[in-house]
């Protein structure tokens, strides 16, 4: 397909050999720190050691899923409740969960470390696009009997990101002040750049000073090489290059200004004229501070408008789930490229088309519960051409409760009919159909559950919503007003 078009301005996800199908046996799998080993991965290598019960009793469900980890951002005016932290409010996908967050000296494992600088390694599931990480520690003569509190820590180190995929910048350099020492929890968190949410790992560290000894003096790190240029479109690209040693972060040069930091090897720069020549620069800044000479400059040119599209976007990649319940299945992908741009994706579930939509994110519902589904995806550019398929990917819907059915969008319910929607009961108040249990008053929520909160849904006295990371009960009938301002919402 041509046209003419003129002024246009991601424990791990297993491949099928052969099929192409990507199968999902984690229903939120995104990433978790892995060295030094973080507390929810701890319980899933202790269930291989000493047995499944035990680590369920002492770690609760991470020990399947130490990626689930993930609450709303914004730490630490948001995010997790204090007490919550370690759980992140219980996880997104097992709220209630909250054995992570038991207190104690002696509860859990502890990491061997020393003072100064540290390497923090994230293993992804899902490299979702990334605007930063934060690591936090606990102050000196924190409590280890009671629970985490943001009073109770400090930061200690952020990596920027430019809101590219996570898997550019695994390992973080992050320097633990040198008068903390014996037990400390680090809090590790990775802010996703197109959700609301983060993920959230504490690492419980045995902390020995360096002994004292002047450290060597660290040389001014080398210069970047390698820079390179990719996925050039009429208003932005992709700059790459390679790892230099001992270094925190990297500043980026445009035509000689500086115009961003980030922590790992890549930056997507945006917002460019189009059919214009620009020239790249990368110095690399050490632990120590110091900054190295710039790479060598590097010049590209963006594409116009004004040729013709001939071009398949790049197949989406990484589809996979957000979260699945006995009725829904929340799918997430990585963007593609193209030199004019995307339009739009189209989403085909079992080979047959559900939706377009310019997002990267389709929530899919109305599933019937304990049944496999099949997606896959495909990207339009602005001139109408159709990319190549994403890789199949494959979820199980969950079981529904023995003796519950789960809500079905075409079919009718009458008042007092009882389904289970996203694992809540709701009961219908009159006749309905087609109505979702989670945006409309039809459905009386039974479950003593807090749901997050939602703008466009009516709630009824007495029901339970999640905002910020505080819960909230509406104390008669509301809709749109927000928790925490309105006085219709109490602070529980």
């Amino acid at each position: 397909m041509m046209k003419k078009l003129v002024g246009l301005t991601m424990m791990a996800t297993i491949c099928l050999a052969g099929a192409g199908v990507l199968f999902s046996d984690e229903a939120n799998a995104h990433g978790y720190v892995e060295s030094p080993v973080s507390r929810g991965y701890q319980g899933a290598l202790d269930k291989n050691t000493i047995g499944w019960t035990a680590a369920l009793n002492k770690y609760g469900n991470v020990i399947t899923n130490p990626q689930s980890l993930e609450a709303p951002k914004g730490f630490p005016e948001k995010g997790p409740a204090d007490g919550r932290i370690a759980s992140a409010n219980g996880g997104l996908g097992q709220i209630g969960d909250f054995v992570l967050d038991s207190t104690g000296v002696d509860r859990w494992t502890k990491q061997e470390a020393k003072t100064g600088v540290n390497t923090f390694t994230w293993h992804y599931t899902a490299p979702h696009a990334t605007s930063k990480w934060h690591y936090y520690i606990t102050k000196n003569g924190w409590n280890p009997e009671k629970p985490l509190a943001r009073e109770n820590m400090e930061l200690i180190g952020e990596i920027k990101h430019d809101g590219s995929t996570a898997s550019n910048n695994k390992s973080h350099q992050v320097t633990i002040p040198s008068d903390h020492t014996g037990y400390h929890v680090v809090l590790a968190v990775w802010d996703v750049a197109d959700t609301s949410n983060a993920f959230y790992n504490v690492i419980d560290l045995n902390l020995k000073s360096d002994g004292g000894t002047t450290p060597p003096v660290e040389e001014t790190p080398a210069k970047p090489t390698n820079l390179k240029t990719a996925d050039v479109t009429t208003s932005s690209l992709k700059l790459t290059w390679n790892t230099v040693a001992n270094v925190k972060e990297y500043n980026v040069y445009r035509d000689g200004k500086k115009v961003s930091t980030v922590g790992g090897t890549q930056f997507n720069d945006s917002n460019l004229a189009e059919n214009t020549t620009y020239s790249y620069q990368v110095e690399a800044v050490g632990t120590n501070g110091k900054v190295s000479e710039k790479s060598t400059a590097v010049n590209v040119t963006t594409k116009s408008s004004e040729i013709e599209d001939n071009e398949k976007p790049t197949a989406p990649t990484n589809v996979h789930s957000m979260g699945t319940t006995e009725n829904s299945v929340d799918l997430m992908w990585t963007k593609s490229t193209h030199f004019l741009g995307v339009k739009h994706y189209e989403v085909y579930r079992d080979g047959k088309k559900v939706v377009t939509t310019e997002k990267t994110s389709f929530k899919d519902t109305g599933l019937k519960a304990n049944t496999t589904y099949n997606y896959t995806v495909k990207a339009i550019s602005l001139g109408g051409n159709v990319s190549e398929a994403s890789a199949a990917f494959s979820v199980k819907t969950k079981e529904a409760p023995s003796g519950q059915s789960t809500w079905e969008a075409d079919k009718i319910y009458n008042y007092g009919d009882r389904v289970i929607f996203n694992d809540l009961e709701y009961e219908a108040r009159w006749w309905t159909r087609g109505e979702r249990p989670d945006q409309s008053d039809v459905w009386k929520l039974l479950s003593n559950k807090a749901v997050n909160w939602d703008a466009e849904k009516a709630y009824n006295g007495g029901e339970k919503v999640v905002y910020q990371g505080e819960t909230y009960q509406a104390k008669y009938w509301v809709k749109g007003e927000q928790p925490g301002i309105s006085s219709i919402w109490e602070l529980i």
